[in-house]
């Protein structure tokens, strides 16, 4: 079948044993997992529209949005990339009422193997989907903090212990080996308790707050097979991606010709063919 939309991130649940995906394009959903081993193509159509004002871009900003908006919105701040650099306090924030609903609520300190151990954050609302965007096969929340802020301040800490980067490249060419992330998390308690106590002295024990008896969560993703050298599409030079569809990770899909990390590619007006 044919498709025609604008591209936006991919849907994810893990109501089943396999992470069960759909593209999503407009208000169009393509279920993917029933697509493995059949071809698939993706044809980059010309247009970009910003997906928050639907104004016509030649080129998408923070993953979906023109430059005006870019400039404007809180949500492309420097701060949504850098938490801990939040300015809402000193009464600058773009979008004081957007910061209010998204920032200034309980976030999640975790832990995460996709690549390979790492350190992230997210809202309290966003698990276990985060995780599953990323490609992790096993997560862990290790802290609750009372704003975005504090999650950012709190990673600055860990991240000097560990990676807050996932290697996309490894993400795709294997299933990472399970890890003891009880151990890491414990490990890192340790390692950075005169740290942790010194932001629990400033903002308060209930504003950070540690989380000691959290268990993993395991997720597995539909990939019939990994490459063994990672290419991968960009619709801004070819605008078509195709091949045969070998797995979806993340936002990737793994096709046999190369790879795809769709939500990059947010906001293209894109057809699809599978």
């Amino acid at each position: 079948m044919k498709y025609q939309g604008h591209l936006k991130k991919m849907g994810i649940s893990a109501e089943t044993e396999d992470a069960q995906y759909q593209i999503r394009l407009d208000d169009q959903l393509i279920s993917l997992n029933e697509k493995l081993g059949q071809p698939i193509r993706i044809e980059y159509l010309g247009d970009i529209h910003c997906q928050a004002c639907g104004r016509q871009s030649k080129k998408s900003f923070a993953q979906g949005y023109c430059y005006p908006c870019f400039s404007r919105l809180a949500q492309c701040d420097t701060c949504i990339m850098s938490p801990e650099k939040c300015h809402f306090d000193k009464g600058t924030c773009r979008e004081p009422k957007w910061g209010e609903e998204f920032c200034m609520q309980d976030h999640i300190v975790y832990l995460a193997n996709s690549s390979g151990i790492k350190v992230g954050i997210t809202r309290h609302s966003q698990i276990p989907t985060r995780w599953l965007d990323q490609g992790a096969m096993q997560a862990m929340p290790i802290a609750r903090v009372a704003t975005r802020q504090l999650s950012g301040l709190l990673e600055v800490i860990f991240k000097q212990h560990v990676a807050d980067k996932t290697n996309w490249r490894t993400l795709l060419k294997q299933d990472a080996q399970d890890l003891d992330l009880a151990a890491k998390r414990d490990e890192l308690f340790e390692l950075c308790h005169e740290e942790i106590e010194e932001l629990q002295g400033h903002y308060g024990l209930q504003a950070v707050q540690l989380i000691y008896d959290a268990q993993p969560q395991a997720f597995k993703y539909p990939v019939t097979q990994y490459p063994t050298k990672v290419s991968s599409f960009n619709l801004d030079k070819d605008p078509v991606a195709q091949g045969t569809l070998m797995g979806i990770k993340g936002q990737y899909l793994i096709l046999d010709t190369g790879v795809i990390n769709l939500r990059k590619y947010t906001s293209y007006l894109v057809s699809i063919e599978c």
